[in-house]
């Protein structure tokens, strides 16, 4: 297995460009997809992706607010302590990639700006801390567990379903997250990844001492940390007053709690209001919330800048009607029993040009929901299989490890050779659960 990680690491290390040069790479790809399968003329592809480039604002800036407001909550000083305890107990190497798996998997199902995040801050902390740990491991084994996030609590499609007024209402209804999240084969297949994912990334970890590439150690001193918090004025006893941020934090987490309370729904605004009020919460002091912002906004330049690439991909996708004949493609073959298998498969391949759960399933819900209904086959199976697939290829879609590689100061193709075997150990499991979820037609 080492040998077979070392080969794809030196592949990757020697032709994997940038992620943005990778972003660029698939707009070209689909604009000639789209001309040599859809027949559309070169300035039609064009049109199409010009015009979209800016059409996921609001849903880029929601991403955007999710992440940061996971890392400031990760990074205040209650949940740091914490993360710093534990990882203080940790020696082995081994033990180090077990334990960034376990954080980045359990988060990302709770949530998964959250667990994107805090993984990493824990693969980080562990690089720090335990000697001959493999860096590059590590990194990709906390975000080995974001694999998880589409069948948590966060995952785009089963809240979207199961929001009243979503636009697929009239046609499948209103399914229940115990149908979906909830439902026995998705726990069992979250359970069987949180126990077995750990391991597998152990067992990928360098025998070699001389293969290993240790982080690079923080020589930042507390001392220094420290410098500049001596409070002076009047303002400066104001900025870090802990009543200003304890009674904003307070005042936001009450309205989420009274928005529960009132049977409104769990979506991306209100995941966004409780970690952002929380965060200024447990931060207590608005200089220091402030400071971290300022550290955590690098982790999101990656996709304030590339997301409007992969809106353009989306609509060229869209425009050309490339995604509905790629839908159509696996719908054509599908049984009543096949169906998610095969919606599975055509979720991970359209993820690949845009890794965008909720713009993707806007395109192919309709087409796979028609599909499920017209042939009877599971309405909840067929569209938790399309998230599985969009959740399993973004272990190589360099799109959402863009926050990752900035805090763990990594390049893609560090980590790229092991995520590719992990996305063949994934793809096992989550194949084996779609098909059985198919079978069962529950």
């Amino acid at each position: 297995m080492n040998g077979l990680a070392n080969f794809f690491t030196r592949l990757v290390g020697r032709y994997l460009p940038d992620p943005l040069v990778i972003a660029v790479g698939l707009t070209f790809l689909t604009i000639g997809l789209a001309m040599a399968v859809e027949g559309t003329g070169f300035m039609e592809t064009t049109v199409y992706w010009g015009e979209s480039f800016w059409n996921l604002l609001a849903f880029s800036m929601q991403m955007t607010v999710i992440l940061l407001a996971g890392y400031l909550l990760a990074k205040s000083p209650p949940v740091n302590a914490v993360l710093v305890k534990l990882v203080s107990k940790v020696e082995k190497p081994a033990t180090a990639v077990i334990v960034a798996t376990l954080v980045g998997a359990i988060g990302s199902w709770l949530n998964w700006g959250f667990g994107l995040v805090i993984g990493t801050l824990v693969a980080r902390e562990l690089g720090q801390r335990v000697k001959g740990l493999h860096y590059p491991l590590v990194i990709a084994a906390a975000y080995s567990g974001f694999a998880l996030y589409g069948i948590g609590l966060s995952g785009s499609v089963p809240l979207l379903i199961a929001t009243e007024g979503h636009f697929l209402q009239d046609e499948i209804g209103i399914v229940p997250i115990s149908e979906t999240i909830l439902s026995p084969v998705l726990l069992i297949t979250s359970l069987i990844i949180v126990v077995t994912l750990p391991f597998f990334n152990a067992w990928l970890h360098p025998k070699d001492a001389s293969e290993v590439i240790e982080a690079k150690r923080d020589t930042t001193s507390e001392a220094a940390k420290a410098a500049g918090e001596a409070v002076r004025s009047v303002a400066d006893r104001m900025n870090a007053s802990p009543v200003v941020g304890v009674a904003i934090g307070a005042l936001g987490l009450l309205y989420a709690a009274n928005h529960f309370f009132a049977g409104g729904s769990l979506n991306l605004n209100i995941i966004n209001t409780v970690f952002v009020f929380l965060g200024i919460l447990l931060f207590a002091s608005p200089a220091k919330y402030l400071t971290a912002l300022s550290e955590g906004v690098t982790i999101v330049a990656g996709i304030i800048i590339q997301y409007p690439f992969y809106a353009g991909i989306l609509g060229v996708l869209t425009g050309s009607g490339l995604l509905v004949t790629f839908a159509q493609m696996f719908v054509s073959i599908s049984t009543p029993e096949t169906l998610p298998i095969w919606s599975f498969l055509s979720g991970g391949l359209i993820n690949l040009l845009a890794p965008s759960g909720g713009g993707q399933w806007a395109i192919q819900g309709p087409v796979m929901m028609g599909a499920a209904q017209e042939i009877g086959a599971s309405i909840p199976a067929t569209a938790l299989a399309v998230q599985i697939g969009d959740q399993w290829t973004n272990m190589v879609q360099p799109f959402w490890i863009l926050p990752v590689l900035a805090i763990s100061g990594l390049r893609l193709r560090d980590v790229m050779g092991y995520l590719v075997l992990i996305l063949i150990y994934l793809g096992l499991i989550f194949g084996a659960a779609v098909m059985l979820w198919g079978l069962l037609g529950a």
